[in-house]
């Protein structure tokens, strides 16, 4: 079974917490920027973490899905939606993609 998503966040804040104390200026400002760039522009939030989500299943980042997951569903992304991103993610990574399938689907579960 997955984290659920309650206990991911509270573990994704506290990690994010202690880097930002100690990190020195370059790495706040990749976090702000990272921050900043899945907002709302000329594409909508909900787009942007789509594709966060394919991109972080080809790189293969549970924490990076899971996030996008929760980000995405949040803006309004539906099950078609999202599963259509995890299709892509699968063409462009290949079958070594299919274990972080079974963990975005898992973590979806959780999120309903």
């Amino acid at each position: 079974m997955t984290e659920n998503p309650h206990d991911f966040e509270s573990r994704r804040a506290r990690g994010n917490e202690r880097v930002l104390e100690n990190a020195p200026l370059a790495i706040k400002r990749f976090f702000a920027l990272d921050h900043d760039v899945y907002e709302d522009g000329v594409l909508p939030k909900k787009t942007k973490d789509l594709l966060g989500l394919t991109a972080s299943t080809v790189l293969r980042c549970n924490d990076c899905i899971a996030h996008h997951l929760e980000e995405a569903t949040a803006s309004g992304a539906t099950r078609e939606e999202i599963a259509e991103a995890l299709g892509i993610a699968l063409l462009v990574g290949g079958s070594i993609t299919i274990p972080y399938l079974r963990f975005a689907f898992e973590f979806l579960e959780e999120l309903a």
